[in-house]
């Protein structure tokens, strides 16, 4: 009998091994599926612009100048257009976690009238489409007085109806016992704000300035319609002049985008953690 219970766990561990054997390489075979366009990419920016258009992975000589002339071609404002994007994704994420952290602490931890038919009211916005905002937003920039400027694009997004219920969400998790405790130690509801709930809601924080840092930076139409200055272009538009009158210089472009794609990265492998541990916290209570 006991024999027979040592052959059974033996098969049962063997196919359990194999099993999970079968899903890495599944999961392996699928992530360096995800990674070859980048690998293409990055080898592209490789080449020379002959090179660039033949079918061959890698180039017959590694042109590592092509990221240095990213910068010096004529006519490109690379490094400009780099600290742009990067200026206006960091600026939109700082205001926008800000605000979305303090309408997100109104809904979830005051109690005022009215407030669950304002919030369902603040998320109907999310329904409506950017294209049928886009004129309203534009004719109210104008009147403003910010198009062609960075405040053009940092005032719109610097308010999310999806950041402000991602926060709430994870609010809700929290336990009321912490602010009944806060309150009768005599602090009040700012203090308990920022003491208290914004401490603890910092998975949700970080997750939410993830997705807004990475959704502002690479933002194309937006900018493509506000600025009107080379100098104030974001790179996914600056990124269309290398489609030059004498034909488009595809390998100074993908060297280009590799390095564009640098800092969405560099965000995603530090603050992956907290991003998975933001999504799952922000998921249990509904």
């Amino acid at each position: 009998m006991t024999e027979l219970i040592e052959n059974r766990t033996r098969d049962f561990m063997r196919r359990k091994l194999a099993s999970t054997a079968i899903l890495h390489v599944v999961l392996t075979l699928f992530s360096l599926s995800l990674a070859l366009p980048f690998v293409w990419m990055a080898l592209t920016g490789l080449k020379t612009i002959e090179e660039a258009g033949m079918d061959t992975w890698l180039p017959e000589q590694f042109m590592w100048s092509n990221f240095s002339d990213v910068f010096e071609t004529k006519g490109i404002q690379f490094g400009r257009w780099y600290w742009n994007s990067l200026y206006i994704a960091a600026a939109v994420t700082f205001l926008q976690v800000l605000t979305s952290s303090l309408a997100a602490f109104s809904f979830s931890r005051l109690k005022w009238p009215g407030r669950d038919k304002v919030f369902l009211l603040y998320l109907g916005t999310m329904m409506l489409p950017f294209l049928v905002m886009m004129v309203p937003n534009y004719q109210l920039m104008i009147k403003l007085g910010i198009v062609d400027t960075y405040w053009g694009l940092v005032l719109p997004a610097s308010f999310s109806a999806f950041g402000t219920f991602l926060l709430r969400q994870f609010m809700l998790g929290i336990p009321a016992s912490l602010d009944e405790a806060a309150e009768i130690d005599g602090a009040s509801k700012w203090q308990l704000c920022w003491d208290v709930i914004l401490p603890l809601a910092r998975p949700g924080m970080i997750t939410l300035a993830i997705f807004t840092f990475v959704g502002n930076y690479q933002s194309f139409f937006w900018p493509l319609v506000m600025m009107k200055s080379v100098h104030r272009y974001t790179l996914p538009v600056g990124l269309m002049f290398f489609d030059s009158t004498q034909g488009q210089q595809t390998n100074l472009l993908m060297a280009a985008i590799t390095m564009s794609v640098v800092p969405m990265i560099v965000i995603f492998v530090v603050l992956q953690r907290h991003l998975v541990r933001g999504i799952q916290l922000g998921a249990v209570k509904g």
